[in-house]
């Protein structure tokens, strides 16, 4: 299982290795880098503080080879702990991020989750076709299937854009998926703003906060997830997509923020 294979190397600061299949246009899939930088970020929390929240900022594209990764602890308190993690390649940064871990209280304020999103079942929505060079190498890893929105390209009208996801075979493992398998699902999706293009045209991501729901899921990576994005705005070259990721079971996981440039 490629993720759970990798997952020992990267718990430890210092030079750790983005491997090959990966790509993501010019770039590394943004999901495998920020899954690889959490890893010793959270290795820096004690106790029982899981991660509540994570903000990356993706500086320069990531390439295979190499990466320089460091880390620091800002502040530990008596519930939340603040760290700070960076990736260099050749001596520049290519990835920040800044996460906070929380342990759980009482408290008397509480909301119920979103609710999972109507779709039709995966084998009655269509798989996101796979077109040699012009579906990213990294897709490979997974398996789609769009219940809502138009495809890539399309020059669609719509919002919205989601469906079903999850890790193809290498994955196989019935163990709960873990926070960076949730980073890799949550991002596998392409960015809500490309079926409003015409015509093929780079896009990637700026910034990207992720917020995680305790108890994490019990499902593993392998079952179908639920993913629903919305572009909330878009102009002068960036747009702003909001999304959410769901279970099997329609338990929400994470909703997640991000800040898109298009070249398009």
């Amino acid at each position: 299982m490629e993720f759970d294979r990798l997952f020992p190397s990267w718990r430890t600061d210092g030079d750790l290795h983005i491997p090959e299949g990966w790509a993501q246009g010019r770039a590394t899939f943004g999901g495998l880098v920020a899954a690889m930088l959490h890893e010793p970020m959270s290795a820096r929390v004690s106790g029982d503080a899981s991660l509540r929240s994570i903000t990356f900022s993706f500086v320069a594209p990531a390439e295979p080879g190499d990466l320089e990764v460091s880390t620091a602890v800002l502040r530990a308190g008596k519930s939340v702990t603040q760290v700070e993690g960076r990736a260099l390649q050749d001596g520049q940064p290519v990835i920040a991020a800044l996460a906070s871990f929380g342990s759980g209280r009482e408290s008397s304020v509480k909301a119920d989750m979103a609710p999972a999103p109507d779709f039709p079942s995966p084998d009655q929505c269509p798989a996101l076709p796979d077109v040699p060079g012009l579906v990213p190498e990294f897709t490979r890893h997974f398996d789609y299937r769009i219940a809502r929105g138009a495809m890539p390209f399309s020059g669609s009208h719509v919002r919205e854009l989601g469906g079903w996801v999850r890790f193809r075979h290498e994955e196989t493992s019935d163990a709960p998926a873990a926070i960076g398998h949730l980073l890799a699902l949550i991002d596998a999706w392409p960015p809500a703003l490309l079926p409003m293009l015409t015509q093929p045209a780079p896009a990637s991501s700026l910034t990207w906060t992720i917020e995680f729901m305790e108890p994490l899921s019990d499902m593993p990576a392998t079952e179908w997830w639920q993913y629903l994005a919305e572009v909330e705005q878009a102009a002068d070259g960036y747009g702003v997509i909001g999304a959410k990721l769901w279970d099997s079971n329609g338990r929400l996981a994470a909703f997640t923020r991000q800040t898109v440039t298009v070249f398009g």
